[in-house]
Order: C-alpha cells, then sequence, then structure tokens
C-alpha cells in the first residue's frame, strides 16, 4: 500500500476538459451541438469535459477548426495534465519498503551529492526520487531483480553484503568515472609493458602525486581508475567493468595500508589481464573462487618474486635490517615485504608497526 508522504491532493491538477468547458461557455454553446461540431458522440464530450477521457489527436483538431484554437494547444494541455498526474502517482506512491532501502543506502547518497554526481533533495520524496534516478529504476526494489553481468566485485571475506547499497555504490563508480573523458580504448599488451612503471610508483612520497600518476599510465592503457569512499554494506576492495571498449577500476578508501592498497591494485590488475570479467557469469568474487586465487597469486609474485621470496623464507632471517636489504635488493618498499610476511603468518602483524604506511585519502 502507498504512503502518502508530500500531501499534495489531485484537486491542483487541471484537466484539459475545464478548457473545453471555458470555451463552451465563452461560445455560449451546449455540449450536445459541440458533439455535433466534431464529429464526436455527446458522451464522449461530456466523459473529456469531466475528466475520464483525455483530448485524442483527432479530438484536437476538431477543436481547432470549432474553436480557432490550434490543436497544439489542445494536445500540450492533455501532455502537461498526463505529465503531472505521473508525477503525482510518483511522488504519493511510495511503498514503506522502498523507503526502508532509502534509509539503507542515504549515506551513498549523501557522499553522490557531496561529488555533484546527484541533485540535492529536500525531503523524503525528493529523496526517493534522486535514488531512483542514480540507480536508474523506477521502484528501488527491483534492484533485487537486476542482474549484474561482465562485473567484479572483490569483497572481504565473511562480511555481509546489502545488494541495494552494493548496487547503489556500483553506480557511484560508474558517475565518478563517466566524468573522466579518456580517448584510448583498453590495450593489454600496454599494460602489461607499463606494470612496471605502476609498481615503481610505490616509491612516490606524496600520495596525491602517486594516485595522479597511476591515472595518467592507466589512462594511456584505456582504463579510468577512481578512489571510491567504502560504505558498510558494500565491503568491496574493489570494482571492475568494461564499458565501450575501456576498463572501469575503482578501489575503495579502505585500502589506507599501503601494502594492503599495492596487493589490491595488482589483484585487480591480474583480473583485467586475465580477462576474467569478460566471462558473464561472474557477478561476484569471493576469496574461495579459482579467479581470486589467480589474482592473487599475479599480484603476490609480482609484487614479490616468488623463486626469491623463497630463498628469503628459506633463510629464516626475519630480522629488521634482512626485510631492508630484501626489499631494496628487490626494488620494493619495506612494507610490501613486511605484509606479505604478515599475511603468511610468518612475523606477527604487531611487529615492525614503524615500517608500516598508511596512506590518507581525500575522500
Amino acid at each position: 500500500m502507498g504512503t502518502n508522504i508530500t500531501g499534495l491532493s489531485l484537486d491542483f491538477i487541471i484537466h484539459p476538459g475545464i478548457s473545453i468547458k471555458e470555451k463552451l461557455e465563452e461560445h455560449n454553446m451546449k455540449q450536445e451541438e459541440l458533439a455535433e461540431r466534431t464529429g464526436f458522440s455527446a458522451k464522449h464530450i461530456s466523459e473529456v469535459i469531466n475528466g475520464k477521457k483525455g483530448i485524442s489527436a483527432k479530438l484536437a483538431k476538431a477543436l481547432e477548426y470549432v474553436f480557432g484554437v490550434k490543436s497544439t494547444f489542445w494536445l500540450n494541455l492533455q501532455a502537461i495534465y498526463d505529465k503531472e498526474i505521473i508525477e503525482y502517482e510518483e511522488k504519493n506512491n511510495i511503498d514503506q519498503k522502498e523507503l526502508e532501502v532509502v534509509k539503507r543506502i542515504e549515506p551513498i547518497l549523501k557522499y553522490a551529492i557531496l561529488l555533484d554526481l546527484i541533485d540535492q533533495y529536500n525531503n523524503l520524496t525528493e529523496e526517493v526520487i534522486v535514488a531512483r534516478n542514480l540507480c536508474k529504476t523506477n521502484n528501488l526494489l527491483n534492484i533485487e531483480k537486476l542482474l549484474i553481468t561482465k562485473i567484479a566485485y572483490r569483497t572481504y571475506k565473511n562480511m555481509n553484503v546489502d545488494e541495494y547499497v552494493l548496487y547503489a555504490w556500483q553506480r557511484v563508480c560508474e558517475l565518478i568515472t563517466e566524468k573522466e573523458d579518456i580517448q584510448n580504448k583498453y590495450d593489454k599488451e600496454k599494460l602489461v609493458d607499463n606494470l612496471d612503471k605502476i609498481k615503481n610508483l610505490m616509491f612516490e612520497k606524496q600520495t596525491s602525486q602517486m594516485i595522479k600518476k597511476l591515472k595518467r599510465i592507466l589512462e594511456e592503457c584505456g582504463i579510468i581508475f577512481e578512489l571510491v569512499k567504502d560504505f558498510e554494506g558494500a565491503p568491496v576492495q574493489g570494482f571492475i567493468k568494461n564499458k565501450d571498449d575501456r576498463i572501469i577500476l575503482c578501489m575503495t578508501t579502505k585500502q589506507s595500508y599501503a601494502d594492503v592498497f599495492w596487493f589490491t591494485l595488482f589483484h585487480e590488475i591480474g583480473h583485467i589481464l586475465n580477462d576474467d570479467i569478460r566471462e558473464s557469469k561472474i557477478d561476484y568474487y569471493i576469496e574461495n573462487t579459482k579467479y581470486e586465487h589467480k589474482a592473487n597469486n599475479f599480484a603476490k609474485n609480482f609484487l614479490i618474486n616468488k623463486d626469491k621470496y623463497k630463498e628469503y623464507i628459506k633463510e629464516g632471517d626475519f630480522s629488521r635490517e634482512s626485510i631492508k636489504k630484501f626489499s631494496s635488493e628487490n626494488k620494493i618498499k619495506e612494507f610490501i615485504l613486511l605484509g606479505r610476511l604478515q599475511k603468511d603468518q610468518i612475523i606477527k602483524h604487531n611487529k615492525y608497526k614503524d615500517l608500516k604506511v598508511k596512506y590518507y585519502w581525500n575522500h
């Protein structure tokens, strides 16, 4: 059952039949005479005047002959009325369940407003309509039925996903990347050629410059890269989508620690290089899929040479000095090796905290 939020009344929406009635009074003409002059039945004319039927193109032309008023005038009146009726129904038939969805995605709506991606709203009705526009649906409950194909999500393990929040977050990613006008189409070979160049960006002292250069390199490869705020209900690390021979790649600001950021970045690049997102059956990447394992292996082995890492582990020296020495010899930052050792549970997470680096994003 719909919930009347605005309190608007149909009395404020004027049916074009009223204008016909006014013309009849102006010309001192009865409805029966108008029926005879237009060729329509008296019943039909009565129903139009009383708002039960609309003005058709044929009737509009007949009214032009009778009253000397162009048919476009009558058709415009009818179009305005139809539009107002639709807007009335849109604003006054919002299901309670849809209101609950709006409440769940409200933080994302506010974020989208800050980024100037959607219009501001002044009340709950407008908020629902703005949310519908964001999600490209006439009812937010339809999101449950939408199939998300050729899209890859890298999500946190054992985390609850709110499909409404996730979908709204995805739309924000798409709107942000739509602002980026890149000319290059996705070029796999160029991406491969630039992998070392991307990896070397971890040595940039300023995070903002690192991201700026990263975006520029990826744009040359036909990849639109953006950092997007993370939200509860959308425990997503990365989002990839094919679009117009280009690739959208978004990562969340959740990756504040540098080692996690770089692993996640190359994990997503691994998915792109493996053509995982061309498989339309893949909607979500969860930790135990073969696609995840393949992307994981690419990321960790590209960041740290597999054979050299094995040799390092075999030596058994995990001192601060050995971490710095290995990192220097293999042209990586200390936090990369430290993060790998912690991930592999070789050393504890609270050890060598000074070697950890945290990024501070603008979002």
